[in-house]
This record gives C-alpha cells, structure tokens and sequence, in this order.
C-alpha cells in the first residue's frame, strides 16, 4: 500500500480520487501553505477544502511515521538473527499500528520475565509438547526436565506453563479476537476511593462514585470526566470484560483436543488473560477510547474557538471601553479608530465610594472629547451594575453600549505581547485595551491569547496537549485567512497567522512598516527583509491593502491573476477600478475565455465572485444586546423565568448561556428543541442571542438548568 493508498482508505471520502490527494501532496511537497491551497489551487486538487487538506496532511504524516516504524522494527528483529523470509513479508504488508506491535511483541526487548527463567531451566520443550496436545501421560514426561533448577514435576509444569502463557500472549489471532471483544463489550466501572465520598472537592464527580456503563455508549464528555475524577483520586477506575466469555474465547482459539495436556493449557491461559493479556489490551482500548473522547473534545472546542474568532466585528470605531470593577474601580480607556491608546482613567461608580456623579460626569466628558462611537464593558465583576450605570447617563449624541466577553483579557494583559504593546502601562490598562478592541475586531484581538484561557473548552486540560494546540493553530490560520487583514493595522500577533508569513516574518513586516510608513501595494512586500518569492507567493492575496495605488490589492484575488483581470477589463473596454464592483459588466465575461495554465475555470469563477464584492468582510455586523434589567444575581432567578441570554460555550452534551450574572446556566442538548438533536452545533452557534426558560435553580451548587423549548 503507497501513501495515496494509505490516505485515501483513512480519508473514507469516495469522492476524493486518487489523483487530487497526490496533487494536493506534491503542493504541500513544494511548501505551499493550506489556506493558499484551498483558496487558489482548487483547479489541480479537485476543489479540496482546508479540512480534507488538513486530513490529507495527518495522514501522510502517520503514513510516515508508519514506515519508519515498521523500519525500527525490521532492523531490531534483523540484529536479533530473528527475521525471517515470512514475517518479514507479513511486516511489510501490515497498515495497521496495533497489529503491527503485535508482531514485534515477541521480539521486543523487555524485562526478564518467568517465561525466560523457564527457558533458562530447559523446560521450553516440555511447553512445546504440551502446547502440541498429543500427549496423555504429562506428568511422566515432565519427570524427564527435572534439574537442580526444578526439583519436581509440578515446578516442571509451572515453568512450561510460565512459557505458553507468554506464547498465548503474542498469539496475533488471539490478541486481535481479545481486542475486537474489548471494543464492543467492555464495560466501565468506578468506585469512590474510601473516605473520599465526604471531600468537598470531590462532589462534582458523585454521579460516578459508583458507576457503570459499556465503554463504546460512554460519550466522550463522561469519560473524560472519569477520567479526571481518577487522576484526582477520588474515584478507581476499570475497563474490564465478562472474564468467562473472553477465557473462553481464548481456549477455543488454543485448546484443541481433550487429554492430559488440557487443564495445564487452561491453567496457562487463565494466568496468561489475568497477568498479561487483560492488562494490556484493556489499557489499549482504554487509550483508544480517550483518543476518540480527545478528538470529540477538541473537536467542540475548535468548533467554539471559530465561532468566536469570527465573531461580529464592530468595525474602525472610536471606543470607550470599561474593566469593571466594585473596591479596586472600574479601569476606562479610550481607543482610536486603529485600537490605539488615548486615555485612560480609573472611575469609582460603585461600593464602597460610590462616587457616581463624579464618575458620570468623567464618562460623558471622555465621551465628547474623545468623539466615541461605543462603548464596551467586560462581563466580569460589576459587569451588570457598570451596564446599568452607563446607560443612566444622558449622552449628547447616541453612543451604543455593548457587554462583552473578557474571558482571557487578564492573561492578554500579564504576556510579553501586552508589555511589548504597552510598556509604560499596568495590567489593568492593557485588559481595559483588549476588552475594547475585541468589540471592534474579535480575531485581531484574539490570536494574542492561548486559545486554551479564552474559556470556550471542554475538558482542554484533560486532552492531548500536542493535538490540541496543532487543531487549535489550524482553526486560528482558517480564520485569519478567510477574513483576510489589513497590513497597515494588523498586528505582530495576526500578521504571524496569514498563510506564509509566520512569528518573525511578521516581525520583519510590523518593522519594515515602522521604518517605511504604510504598504502603498502587495509589491513591497518583496521589500521586506527575508520575504521571499515563496513566501510571497502564499500570503499575498491574504493581506488588503485600503486605498492603495492597485484596487484589486484590496481584495483576495492573487497577484498572479491580476492580468487575467486586467485582461477582462481589457476585453470590456473599461479600467480595472471601474470592474470591482460593477455587476452588469461582470456577468457579461464568460469565464472559460480567461483559462490559462495558472488559473483554471474554478480559479476564474472565484475571481469573478471576489470582483463582484471585493475584501467583503465574511464576518456579520455586531447587534447590540440587552440582558433583563432585573436579573443581577443567582438569587433573581425562579422556576419558568424566560430571559434573552447569549450563547458563551458549546459543549457535546449542550451549550453554556450567559444570563447576565457571574453564573451560566445549561441547555441540556435534550432541551435546544423538540426532538432529536444529535450535534448542538446544529442548534446553536457561539455568542448566538437566544431565549430561555429558567428549570431549576440550584444555589447551594450554583447550577442553573435552562430549556430552549418554550
């Protein structure tokens, strides 16, 4: 099996053919960027999209690592003197990891083992004997194998047992038949760990001090809820199968005939299940099992992390925006149109100073002064007595007030990025900063933060550190390159996602720009130090450029196709800038005139739909949203309350909404709405404005459970 093979069976997409992963490889081969793949090179892959991409890139890479391998192991066995025409064949021709293990089981450098020291003692021809099962009289012939290692007949027959045992055990029939048994009919089981149960801490996870559930209906959520409440100690966990049925199995894959020889093979295979085989192959599915729950887990939470990332932007705005705050103050700053600092300020609207006329007086002054648009206040602490506070205040011209999300502004706040940008300021000032440019442009603001501490997760911490960050970055470069950014405003921190830039890339960019003033076109980017053909190549038409001298650098169509543009302008009889835009010119050009060998029929149909709407941001507009005035706390909520609320975390088993106090209530995925819904994403999207019906209030535990059926 070759890698297009390898990917096409792991792809399970019939309609992906063979030739378009090969082509989509050797773009990768030559360094071509995902994003830019996708986007212009849709004529030789076959239209693939960035998530096939991306699974197309995974398994090439586990296709190598595959082969290398199977490499280690046919160089380990050949130093052995062990490798032999057969298994070298069966080595070979083996895709699989699992079966792959199994066949170098026997060859693997372990421990010395009982198997070993029964060899040692010259019993390994009695094992043999016993494991051809053509004898009736063991115990005669096990007199023959006494030393003064084995002093009698039944050490004898241990030590042979010892050795079939180890035998059963690298048995591939039995290990595979084991495996597959584990897989449909194992079944989970936890305990509380004595004297646990009264532990405060531990009282999230009573729902699984005595628990018990087949493994394979487990859904990912619960067992990695488990899973943690194992590793605090507070529960033991097992995977385990019914041992009757998997012994069985075994014995009618080893036992044969009936006769002398049967008790000590059922002996073996009884020590061989409990000692060696169970541990290993319910570890095994174990392990399996958590890389699904891994996968769904980072699935979800890549999913939230887009939607958010792609969150309405508020646009070039000037804002006002407020951490707020009761003892230490709520700390104010004022932004530019470009998310630069004006002014900042601390006002004490609250208890226990409770200087509010002062502070509205200070509001409205920076308001007029500053020329504000809106206002952006972070949802933490204070938030609604701050949102309540603000709205109170008689403006000379309307100015829209918006709560947002602060989840992860602290940590912005207290990294080098923030203290690069910020020198001369206090963390409290750079967090005010972050809450108000995440109005205007959420993904600019947001590729400064470790994705994990923007609070949108399921169990990140629990999940494969390594697979998640990788899923995490891949989303992060989706979302940049499908907004596209505006190299003149974008920071160090976005510029370092655009496909082929990368960290110091980026920084010879945000350099350059200081040194040389703003990009006038896409061409001077050659300028920039280190900022070669490839790269260029691939970032290019990811980046806009407002009002420069070339109005097609302001859209995503890629230098290289600007003369098939200029070409149809050309043919029309008119300038390019009269072309953007221009509907009644555009759906006169036929597309299949304009196909060279750089662009194909897809690449002139995306060229003809950008030119229709050029740079058009696939982001929609921000809406303001209004909690209900009389919820301030848990303690406002009763039973059969309908309150608007905002959707703030999506998770397998439902979705997070924020009501407007420190408290977010659940939507059970059985009450998004009437009948089935097997995916919440189907239902609901992140920050989606929604209405719910208030179930039950639990203070003590602080839990609210929310219906979205009404």
């Amino acid at each position: 099996m070759n890698n297009i093979s390898f990917i096409q069976t792991h792809l399970q997409l019939p309609e992906v053919a063979a030739k378009n992963i090969e082509a989509a490889l050797q773009l990768l081969a030559e360094d071509c960027t995902i994003p830019f793949i996708a986007r212009y090179r849709k004529d030789k892959t076959g239209n693939l999209d960035e998530v096939v991409l991306e699974k197309i890139a995974k398994f090439k890479k586990q296709y190598d690592e595959l082969m290398k391998r199977k490499e280690s192991i046919l160089a380990s066995i050949a130093e052995q003197g062990q490798l032999h025409p057969e298994l070298k064949a069966k080595i070979e021709n083996s895709f699989d990891s699992s079966e792959l293990e199994d066949l170098y089981l026997p060859y693997k450098k372990k421990k010395k083992t009982k198997a070993d020291i029964a060899r040692e003692n010259g019993l390994e021809p009695l094992a043999k004997i016993i494991m051809a099962q053509n004898t009736d009289d063991i115990e005669y012939l096990a007199s023959k194998y006494l030393n003064k290692n084995v002093v009698n007949e039944d050490e004898a027959l241990q030590g042979a047992r010892d050795i079939i045992a180890e035998w059963i055990n690298e048995n591939l029939f039995v290990r595979k038949q084991l495996r597959r048994q584990f897989q449909r009919q194992a079944v989970i089981t936890t305990k509380v760990v004595k004297g646990k149960d009264t532990d405060e801490n531990a009282q999230k996870f009573t729902q699984y001090f005595d628990w018990s559930e087949p493994l394979s209906k487990a859904p990912s959520h619960r067992l990695l809820a488990m899973l943690r409440a194992e590793a605090e100690g507070y529960i033991k966990f097992s995977v385990t199968l019914d041992k009757d049925e998997a012994l069985q199995r075994v014995e009618e894959a080893i036992i044969k005939r009936d006769n002398d020889t049967t008790p000590h093979l059922k002996l073996a295979i009884k020590d061989s299940y409990k000692r060696l085989l169970e541990p290993a192959i319910s570890n095994e599915t174990l392990q399996e099992a958590k890389q699904k729950a891994d996968a769904k887990a980072i699935a979800v939470f890549a999913e939230n992390l887009r939607q958010l990332l792609l969150a309405s932007p508020l646009g070039e705005k000037r804002v006002l925006a407020i951490d707020p705050g009761f003892r230490t103050g709520c700390k104010v700053v004022c932004l530019d149109e470009k998310g630069d600092l004006l002014y900042n300020e601390t006002i004490y609207p609250h208890a226990p100073q409770h200087e509010t006329a002062m502070a509205m007086k200070k509001i409205k002054s920076m308001v007029n002064a500053y020329n504000i648009e809106a206002i952006s206040i972070g949802n933490g602490t204070a938030s609604r007595e701050t949102e309540f506070f603000i709205k109170k205040i008689a403006f000379d011209k309307p100015v829209q007030v918006f709560v947002v999300s602060e989840a992860g502004a602290s940590v912005y706040s207290a990294s080098k990025i923030a203290r690069e940008e910020f020198p001369n300021y206090d963390v409290t000032v750079r967090g005010s900063v972050s809450i108000g440019r995440r109005l205007c442009d959420p993904l600019a603001e947001l590729v400064k933060i470790d994705p994990k501490s923007i609070g949108v997760g399921q169990y990140q911490h629990d999940v494969d550190q390594v697979k998640l960050k990788e899923e995490l970055d891949n989303t992060v470069i989706r979302c940049v390159n499908a907004v596209g950014i505006n190299i003149n405003t974008a920071s160090k921190s976005l510029l370092s996602y655009v496909s082929g830039i990368g960290e110091k890339m980026a920084e010879n960019i945000v350099k350059f720009r200081s040194e040389n003033g703003p990009f006038q076109d896409r061409n001077q980017l050659k300028k920039v130090p280190r900022l070669g053909d490839k790269a260029f190549q691939q970032a290019a038409a990811f980046i806009r450029i407002k009002d420069g001298k070339n109005p097609l650098d302001n859209s995503a169509v890629h230098p290289e196709s600007y003369k098939v543009v200029e070409k149809m302008a050309n043919d029309l009889g008119i300038q390019v800038g009269e072309l953007i835009a221009n509907k009644a010119k555009i759906a006169q050009i036929k597309p299949e005139q304009y196909v060279n060998d750089t662009v194909g029929i897809l690449g002139v149909k995306d060229i003809l739909k950008e030119l229709e709407k050029p740079g058009l941001d696939p982001r929609k507009a921000a809406k303001v949203f209004e909690f209900d005035p009389n919820v301030k706390t848990l303690h406002d909520l009763r039973s059969g309350m309908i309150l608007p609320g905002i959707v703030n975390n999506i998770t397998a088993f439902g979705c997070f909404v924020d009501l407007g106090i420190k408290e977010s209530g659940l939507v059970h995925i059985s009450q998004l709405k009437d009948g089935f819904v097997s995916d919440v994403n189907e239902v609901v999207k992140m920050h989606q404005h929604v209405q719910v019906k208030v179930l039950e209030v639990d203070e003590v535990r602080k839990r609210i459970q929310l219906t979205m059926v009404l």
